[in-house]
């Protein structure tokens, strides 16, 4: 069971560079890419927000779950 990030479909769906949402929302473009990649543990709600705020999107546009198949 994993959660899957899809961050980098909604940047394209919104024409917006990796750089330019980072700058927006007011963190650096490593730790934009890490949370990108999924390397990251959690996430603050408040960068969620301003991340959903400037992609025009909900959370889950850019949060997937992905279950192990079975229960």
């Amino acid at each position: 069971m994993s959660i899957i990030i899809t961050l980098d479909v909604m940047l394209a769906r919104r024409k917006m560079k990796a750089r330019d949402l980072a700058e927006i929302v007011g963190i650096t473009e490593q730790n934009l890419s890490l949370l990108r990649t999924g390397k990251v543990k959690g996430v603050r709600f408040s960068t969620l927000e301003k991340i959903c705020e400037a992609l025009a999107c909900k959370p889950g546009d850019i949060l997937d779950y992905e279950g192990d198949g079975g229960d």
